[in-house]
């Protein structure tokens, strides 16, 4: 398959890509602040959290969108924002597994906060960094004919 016949493919395999290394810096802090560092599960999160969303900027805003610079903070502001919705929704999965179905051990706080919550925050992000942060100039469209990738809102 070529990137002619579906335009987002190389947008979406560099937004999966940068997503690894984050949820590896994210899942590798959360595990160590959990475990040897004994931290609370929800502090330990909110700390990973952050680690993370630092690699994912810094990739994407020098990988898979260099292409789309965007000048000042607003960007940098608009993809924490983005990725605090994110977080929330982890933050849920491991709230809801920790307290609210009594699972209480490390291994499942990884899988409900750092699995699930982080696979289902994946899907805003991808759709929110695309439509506000790393936006084409001027245009707010649907993929392009030409093979150009816009974005979702229309």
């Amino acid at each position: 398959m070529s990137t002619r016949a579906w335009p987002g493919r190389r947008e979406l395999l560099g937004f999966a890509v940068v997503g690894l290394l984050a949820y590896a810096a994210d899942l590798a802090l959360f595990t160590y602040l959990r475990g040897p560092a004994g931290l609370a599960p929800l502090s330990a999160k909110v700390l990973s959290f952050v680690a993370g969303c630092s690699v994912a900027y810094a990739g994407n805003a020098l990988g898979t969108y260099r292409h789309l610079r965007s000048k000042g903070l607003r960007p940098y502001a608009v993809f924490f924002a983005v990725n605090a919705a994110g977080a929330l929704v982890q933050l849920l999965c491991l709230t809801v597994s920790h307290y609210g179905l009594g699972y209480t051990s490390q291994r499942a706080d990884t899988v409900s906060g750092a699995g699930i919550g982080m696979a289902l925050a994946t899907v805003l992000r991808f759709w929110g960094t695309r439509t506000w942060v790393f936006r084409h100039q001027g245009r707010v469209g649907s993929w392009t004919s030409e093979g150009r990738v816009g974005s979702w809102t229309g």
